[in-house]
């Protein structure tokens, strides 16, 4: 380390100092290096443990204590416009990964200068696209990640944030019930607007639309995607996914006066889809039709109500999953009481008889609501209702020792999957140096 080198916006800087600055990122040894699977880059993108740090969110916490950190090597100006973003991002609480510094001033040992780099939390419980197509996703499933990245992308534009870059290779997903939530991991063309325009938004459509197309087929020829899937079907249905999902949003839409209640019967239908209308606009005229016009609109409907309720930090269909076990548990009582007896009757006594060594296999919320489906079915199987504790005894020994652990996925060093990225930067960005 050079007394040149400046690290920038960050709780964690004294576990960022002992790292090898001087030395080129892809140079940095295994005694450093923590190895997972990560996406094609333009960029050299290793992956560290750091340290604990004043006010670490426990949903990033790996098993040694501290957090993993995504660190990639890119241009100065790019590197400080993507914390920049990501920040932002984070602040409206968008589906992003969260920034924890820029290193700039780097230099060799021999005064060489080495290109800035770019430090996130990697994502705990996260995938890349790849590694989830290599365990032979189905078409079913296939459908569900792509629905994944068209809600994120919508959800973006409703904060007036274009992208730029959508891809499959610029996200990261998380499993979700029975499908999966996207988060944003690259920002580098993404920016904030006052207002997005609709051409803007199609033509992040359009690229989400080409990008996916080709990632799919690569797959495909890589024979890692299901001979079912026609990757140019589902690269385009990203399209029509979001075309249908903003409509829905953010249109007008007309019911006769005589049917009012059709307008709370919409809105009550896009909260079941998470999505909260925060105002409204009606207007009635001379034709007997009501006009209604979303004008707020808040995504995260089930996942609030149970962060409101319970404290959880849970994904928006494993809330829905979880707030309907909680009217059906004590549906007596008032919803925050029945919600605090089923955490502390139900829940929580059946995350903490999670096995020590099957801990890391999922999240808890995630291990609860397959325990859930694993109970219906063996109530099926057996003609009689199978109480919590017998279907979590049943899954820990016949269903979760089957699962990788995804908390933090390690990686062969000599795997394929390990070194996924071209390993270098773009031309442009060595011009910010």
């Amino acid at each position: 380390m050079t007394n040149s080198m400046n690290i920038d916006g960050s709780a964690y800087a004294p576990s960022l100092l002992p790292l090898p600055w001087s030395t080129p990122l892809d140079k940095w040894g295994d005694d450093v290096v923590v190895r997972l699977p990560r996406g094609i880059s333009r960029h050299v993108v290793r992956f560290v443990h750091l340290g604990d740090a004043t006010g670490t969110d426990f949903a990033t916490m790996s098993p040694t204590g501290g957090i993993i950190a995504a660190i990639k090597e890119i241009g100065r100006k790019t590197a400080h416009h993507e914390y920049a973003m990501l920040r932002e991002l984070r602040r409206v609480k968008a589906p992003a990964v969260t920034p924890i510094a820029v290193i700039t001033g780097r230099r060799s040992p021999e005064w060489e200068v080495l290109t800035a780099a770019l430090v996130t939390e990697h994502l705990r419980f996260s995938l890349p696209y790849r590694e989830i197509f290599s365990q032979k996703l189905e078409p079913a499933m296939a459908d569900k990640l792509i629905r994944a990245l068209a809600i994120l992308l919508v959800r973006l534009h409703l904060l007036n944030f274009y992208w730029g870059d959508v891809s499959l290779s610029n996200t990261l997903f998380r499993r979700d019930a029975d499908t999966f939530s996207a988060y944003l991991v690259d920002a580098e063309t993404g920016e904030f607007q006052p207002e997005l325009s609709r051409n803007r938004r199609l033509y992040d459509v359009e690229i989400a639309r080409v990008n996916v197309i080709g990632e799919l087929m690569d797959l495909s020829s890589g024979g890692t995607l299901d001979p079912e899937i026609d990757p140019i079907a589902l690269g385009n249905s990203i399209e029509t996914y979001y075309v249908d999902l903003w409509a829905q949003l953010t249109e007008e839409f007309e019911v006769p006066a005589a049917e009012y209640w059709r307008v709370k019967e919409r809105v009550e239908k896009l909260a079941e889809m998470g999505f909260d209308i925060g105002e409204l606009r009606l207007s009635s005229g001379a034709s007997g039709m009501i006009t209604a016009k979303p004008k707020i609109v808040d995504a995260g409907h089930h996942r609030n109500l149970i962060v409101s309720l319970l404290g959880m930090d849970v994904e928006e269909q494993q809330a829905r999953r979880f707030l309907s076990e909680i009217r059906h548990y004590q549906a007596d009582l008032p919803i925050q009481q029945a919600a605090r007896a089923w955490y502390n009757e139900e829940y929580l006594p059946t995350v903490q008889a999670i096995p020590p060594e099957l801990i890391d296999k999922l999240e808890p919320p995630q291990i609860f609501h397959e325990i859930l489906d694993h109970r219906y079915f063996l109530s099926q199987e057996n003609a009689r209702a199978v109480p919590i504790e017998e279907a979590a005894t049943s899954y820990y020994h016949k269903v979760l020792p089957s699962h990788r652990d995804e908390k933090v996925l390690i990686v062969h060093p000599n795997s394929e999957e390990s070194d996924l990225d071209g390993g270098l930067a773009d031309d442009l960005d060595f011009l910010d140096n």
